[in-house]
């Protein structure tokens, strides 16, 4: 049983393969007596992020007959409806939605952007079974959608619900109609070649650990490079900062990998890549540097004096025309020839390399012992004195261990590789901490000159000094956050699972 708004059971099953709504209504007119409705005709819209977050929540969005409808995916109970706003059909964000609907999908999927996942033309029909009183005691609602198999959804009027229980074993036994165990989104999304879930940028790789380190290299650059070319189209059309994100994560990560396995691959021809993967990461570094700033804006300005507030908004209007020229710069630099050159020359020449005769998990522990030890002694040759520098190399080395643990999960317990990255995580979130708020100072500092009129400087000056203090305040962590990392007992953990 599904559950409507009003708490009212509904049941849904699926129509016989190509019946339109006339042999449908004829169907189940045989077996009850009907009132019937007009039909209605109309094309239903289903939103989601690129990366299925509403399909991760349980949740689903249409647009129907210009209005907005969120339900739940497990019962069918329809959650909140609110108007479309204008362009409805391109894409929306979560400040485009009215307040209640905007309400309950802000941190559902907050910076992303909800694009057309599916569009589905439907007629439908609302019927009504009478009792022996010719009282209308269940509504039925019958669609069918071009290219998929039609619906029909039953819903007890208030007080007979028994009757629906009726209805529902008519439509189950008598009429032999499956219950409909998959919601029409996700038959839309799969009819249409795509992944109901989304498309996600996680590895999740399984490796055997026996394989050779070439070939299970092959495997997690060929994972990589998928992602950024999932990424790359949105990256361009600018739907949402979380393709350039997902898209630099990716190149961050092979460029790890090349450093990390270098001794797999012919040096020379190695290094013409890594130049190339580290030219795609440079051209696209101001505009996400940009979307940091203007993701934080709003949390920034609020964090001001409300009379100071507004004196922020010429710093706004300058992000964002730095961001529009950064933008810009970027799908030049990415939409030139060389750029897919190198994508494409990568992965042939990852799949050409020749098989190692080291395997994954051997190489893998090596480099992981490794680059735990480098970072255990720049840690402990930080003192309170040390420079921010220091801080930055140690937090660069901890993105390399961090990516190694990732790739190369599945050849270690869980239970020793998740605590290990748990550690390690807060380490690097203390690390970022320190290092975003330094950037942010210098940032505002150097954009001052670019920005007109005293109260708007003496805002960022106000903020400026916010980030000098939560900067000091970061460092102070340091010490316990490192002395967890580089504890005897995880310089124990890290001998007995990864010593090479």
């Amino acid at each position: 049983m599904w559950q409507t708004r009003a708490g009212m059971p509904l049941v849904t099953h699926l129509l016989p393969e190509g019946a339109d709504l006339n042999e449908a209504r004829e169907l189940i007119r045989k077996h009850a007596d009907l009132t019937s409705g007009q039909i209605r005709a109309g094309t239903s819209t289903f939103y989601d992020t690129f990366d299925g977050r509403l399909h991760g929540a349980g949740l689903t969005l249409r647009h129907h007959g210009g209005r907005l409808m969120l339900t739940d995916r497990a019962t069918g109970e329809t959650l909140e409806t609110a108007p479309a706003p204008a362009r409805a059909e391109q894409r929306l964000f979560d400040r485009n939605l009215a307040d209640g609907l905007s309400d309950r999908l802000a941190d559902v999927i907050e910076m992303r952007a909800l694009t057309p996942v599916a569009r589905v033309r439907t007629r439908e029909i609302t019927l009504g079974i009478l009792n022996a009183e010719q009282k209308t005691v269940v509504r039925l609602n019958v669609e069918t959608h071009e290219g998929l198999r039609g619906r029909v959804s039953a819903t007890a009027v208030r007080g007979y619900e028994r009757d629906l229980e009726r209805v529902d074993a008519l439509l189950r036994d008598t009429l032999a109609l499956p219950d409909a165990s998959v919601p029409l989104v996700d038959e839309a999304i799969s009819a249409g070649g795509g992944p109901p879930a989304g498309t996600s940028a996680k590895l999740s790789l399984e490796l055997d650990p026996e394989t050779p380190a070439s070939v299970a290299a092959q495997t997690v650059f060929a994972r990589l490079l998928e992602v950024i070319d999932d990424n790359f189209a949105g990256t361009l059309e600018d739907v949402d900062s979380e393709f350039l994100h997902d898209l630099r994560v990716a190149v961050r990560r092979t460029r790890s990998l090349q450093r990390q396995f270098k001794a797999v691959y012919p040096a020379e021809r190695l290094q013409h890549f890594r130049e190339e993967f580290k030219r795609i990461q440079a051209v696209t570094g101001d505009l996400r540097d940009l979307d940091v700033y203007l993701l934080d804006f709003p949390a920034l300005q609020a964090s001001l004096a409300p009379q100071m507030q507004a004196d922020l908004d010429p710093l706004l209007t300058l992000l964002e025309a730095k961001r529009a020229r950064a933008l810009a710069q970027t799908r030049r630099a990415l939409k030139t020839q060389r750029t897919r050159d190198a994508l494409v020359e990568w992965g042939e020449f990852v799949r050409a390399a020749p098989t190692s005769e080291r395997t994954v998990k051997s190489l893998a522990s090596h480099r992981i012992t490794s680059v735990y030890k480098k970072m255990v002694k720049m840690g402990r040759a930080i003192g309170d004195d040390s420079p921010a520098e220091d801080l930055h190399e140690l937090r660069k080395v901890g993105k390399e261990l961090r990516y190694l643990l990732e790739f190369f999960a599945s050849l270690y317990p869980p239970e020793v590789g998740k605590p290990f990255v748990k550690t390690l995580k807060g380490l690097q979130d203390q690390l970022g901490r320190f290092q975003d708020h330094e950037v942010q100072a210098n940032t505002l500092r150097e954009l001052a000159p670019e920005v007109s009129g005293p109260l708007t400087v003496m805002a960022m000056g106000a903020l400026v000094d916010r980030f000098i203090n939560d900067e000091a305040l970061a460092r102070l962590e340091f010490a316990d956050r490192f002395a967890a990392f580089a504890s005897p007992e995880q310089r124990a953990v890290v001998k007995e699972h990864f010593g090479s």
